[in-house]
């Protein structure tokens, strides 16, 4: 089967999920190629059976704003023709989804067509969906699909109740290769981040306002007046100088926060973390937990969204509502200043992310692209 996946190259959960999906149908024999405007940030292109299609937005001073949907419908169109793809995989409504569609129509005028899979993240439903400019383009991107999944079920229930959709929507959740994950970090590599003494907490997101890194740093703060500990930051984003305000404001703390930027594959770091911290305002999934799980790490979070599908109250971690510093802050000491606690829910936390697996994960969309293409090519009674 030859499979274009339309995604963003970003460190985002779509594109790490798009790119680690591709990847591995690649490794599984199927032809993959990547439709973006930048190489895929975890992306492996040196695979014979990946394959990757840059969209180029040429400046016209015409326009305001780049026709970036046009490009990417012209080369999704271009892409299916020359080398005879079967199925178009878009991950998100807009712009890929759209932009398939069109690209749909102007294969349907040279008699060819290909079934579209469109999986739904989030910001496309939550944020983007909702605003009157756009939510018409994604319930219609949405309704044009021949197939359509959703990432956790909080969020298919909340497209249904925005959206009038017409089609069914299944949930296969967000994955992680636990097999990255299963290694041994010596003394010495936690040492990088801090003392013997101290505990680790970290985050990891784009930073954006609504991961609430505000919050983030007023738990460690909590946390630091109770016991010894450091905090490490992955990521980069708009809200990257609240971090430096608050150490302008906190100097004492300056050296025990580890601003890392952007890491291609955080594994080796979240393994020696001891809590995640994800207080976020809105998770439709939560991949970064995940991952922190897969590393046997627990997770103190805001419990919205699909977040409660992966990190279990008392389990894996504990859930509080938005905003509740207080209650977060508590919930982390808790966990850091047991021991037994903490061994307990770090191992509950690698034993949970098992069952979001890849191997596990990844048969439920082959099986999906077959009954795609059966339906999408039986014959009309």
């Amino acid at each position: 089967m030859k499979i274009g996946i339309l995604c963003y190259p970003t460190f985002g959960g779509s594109g790490i999920v798009a790119t680690e999906l591709g990847m591995s149908l690649a490794q599984k024999g199927y032809e993959v190629h990547f439709i973006s405007n930048n190489l895929p940030a975890r992306l492996d292109i040196t695979h014979p059976n990946i394959f990757f299609h840059k969209v180029n937005v040429q400046p016209y001073p015409l326009f305001q704003y780049q026709p970036y949907d046009i490009a990417l419908s012209s080369m999704i169109y271009n892409v299916v023709k020359r080398h005879w793809l079967d199925l178009l995989h878009a991950h998100y409504a807009v712009p890929y989804a759209y932009a398939a569609f069109t690209a749909k129509q102007m294969l349907k005028e040279e008699k060819k067509d290909v079934p579209l899979v469109t999986t739904l993240h989030g910001t496309d439903i939550t944020l983007v969906g909702q605003h009157p400019s756009y939510k018409s383009a994604v319930e219609f991107s949405i309704n044009k699909s021949d197939s359509i999944t959703a990432v956790s079920e909080s969020l298919k229930a909340e497209t249904l109740q925005i959206f009038s959709i017409k089609k069914n929507i299944t949930v296969i959740h967000n994955f992680t290769d636990n097999r990255i994950s299963d290694f041994s970090i010596s003394a010495c590599e936690r040492k990088r981040f801090a003392t013997a003494e101290e505990k680790i907490l970290i985050h990891v997101s784009n930073l954006r306002p609504v991961k609430r890194i505000d919050k983030v740093l007023e738990i460690f703060r909590n946390v630091n007046k109770k016991l010894p500990a450091t905090l490490i930051i992955i990521g980069e984003g708009p809200d990257t100088e609240k971090i430096n305000q608050f150490l302008e404001e906190n100097p004492k703390l300056i050296n025990k926060i580890h601003l890392l930027g952007k890491v291609t594959d955080p594994s080796k770091i979240l393994y020696v973390a001891d809590l995640f911290l994800l207080p976020s305002e809105q998770e439709s999934f939560g991949l970064a937990a995940l991952e922190a799980m897969a590393a046997s790490t627990p997770i103190v979070s805001s419990n919205v969204g699909g977040i409660p599908e992966i990190n279990l109250q008392g389990v894996t971690g504990y859930l509080v509502e938005v905003d509740n510093v207080e209650e977060m802050s508590n919930y982390a000491i808790k966990i850091l200043q047991d021991e037994d606690l903490l061994k307990k829910m770090k191992q509950k936390a690698k034993d949970h992310a098992l069952n979001f697996d890849i191997q596990k994960i990844i048969p439920l969309y082959e099986n999906l692209y077959k009954e795609t293409l059966d339906n999408f090519y039986k014959p009309v009674k």
